[in-house]
């Protein structure tokens, strides 16, 4: 059990970045749609669960240390190709967003400027991508429990405080601007986006764990840990919506109207969960070209970070308004292999076995056995 909440924790801080744990993904996604935003939360809670569970599994099955050779294996050359390239992409660009959302974060909390917690951020994972891989995951998960006791505390907050009703509140919610056409669409594009963020990440964490049965438990109550955090987050938003709706980070504002102190840990909570997710985006983009836990991979992880840095600049809000959807929509691509990946697999499997047996009967004949 020890180790499924290792993994499940592990799985949900890739997962929770910069635009979930500031409350900004969930503002677009999914409050911005008003009641019917929390069916989608819902719905992609599901997903989530589903998702998860398979990812960790095949990391834990192949036993690899990359998501290409899964990928390849999973989807034929030509579409291993695709979305080979779609996470690649997806892997650099999130990264990116998560070393803006870093210098936002100190800068509505502290006024200090941009470039103060982008430099900090990209620093830390400097550091951190220079330990070894189960260090790596260890330190992502460690993180992870502090976020959901807060998401918890703002939760419960939001509807004790709460002025009128959601009905009452619905037309503003619906008035916060998005780029998606519709919850049901939305609540797709999430995870879908999601899963393009965490895939690699969740198969180079299932690759270290021999267990396949707790690698897809730990992915599984992962999902499901990610899915209540969205449905709660989502309300404590809906609650607060008059407030916060054109904040950079409506959770860190919610909290901050509870207590200032409260707002300081927060802030470092949200640091810890865009921290999470910079490290497990740079990590695996280098692990995609360059064996880790070697010279050249300190080398490439370095130049790479650099890289990101500079691109940080363009600003937070406007990257995750259209960034993340853009990636949501190559994404499905990907979640409907996932959800055929260990038939197969099975079958892969299966013919090998035939292949196999049929290598040994002829080799018996050919000796006279």
């Amino acid at each position: 059990m020890k180790n499924i909440i290792k993994i499940s924790m592990a799985f949900t801080g890739v997962i929770v970045g910069a635009g979930f744990a500031s409350g900004q993904e969930v503002l677009q996604y999914f409050t911005s749609f008003g009641i019917l935003g929390t069916i989608g939360a819902i719905i992609a809670t599901a997903l989530f669960a589903s998702v998860g569970m398979i990812l960790v599994w095949l990391g834990s099955h192949t036993q690899t240390d990359s998501h290409r050779d899964v990928i390849y294996r999973i989807s034929g050359r030509f579409l291993g190709t695709v979305i080979d390239y779609i996470i690649i992409f997806t892997l650099f660009g999130v990264g990116v967003v998560m070393i803006a959302g870093a210098g936002s974060n100190l800068n509505q909390q502290f006024g200090l400027p941009v470039i103060v917690g982008t430099t900090l951020m990209t620093l830390l994972c400097l550091l951190t991508g220079m330990l070894k891989v189960d260090r790596v995951v260890a330190v992502i998960g460690s993180i992870t429990p502090f976020l959901v006791l807060f998401v918890v505390i703002i939760s419960i907050y939001s509807f004790v405080t709460m002025d009128g009703t959601y009905a009452s509140l619905n037309a503003t919610a619906e008035a916060v601007p998005t780029t998606l056409p519709n919850w049901f669409v939305s609540a797709i594009n999430y995870v879908s986006f999601n899963v393009a963020v965490g895939a690699s990440m969740a198969i180079v964490m299932g690759g270290v764990e021999k267990s396949e049965k707790q690698a897809a438990l730990g992915g599984l109550f992962g999902g499901l840990v990610i899915g209540i955090l969205i449905i709660l987050s989502h309300l404590a938003i809906f609650s607060k919506v008059e407030d916060v709706a054109g904040m950079d980070m409506p959770m860190l504002g919610i909290v901050n109207q509870l207590s200032p102190m409260l707002g300081l840990i927060m802030s470092i909570v949200i640091f810890g969960m865009i921290f999470n997710t910079a490290i497990s985006m740079f990590f695996s983009f280098t692990a995609r070209f360059v064996k880790t836990e070697t010279k050249n991979f300190k080398i490439a992880f370095s130049i790479i970070m650099a890289v990101g840095y500079l691109f940080s600049f363009v600003g937070f809000t406007d990257l995750v308004a259209n960034f993340y959807p853009l990636i949501g929509y190559l994404g499905l691509v990907l979640i409907a292999v996932l959800f055929v990946s260990p038939y197969i697999i099975k079958k892969q499997e299966k013919q090998k076995e035939l292949e196999q047996s049929a290598v040994h009967e002829g080799y018996d004949k050919k000796i006279g056995l």
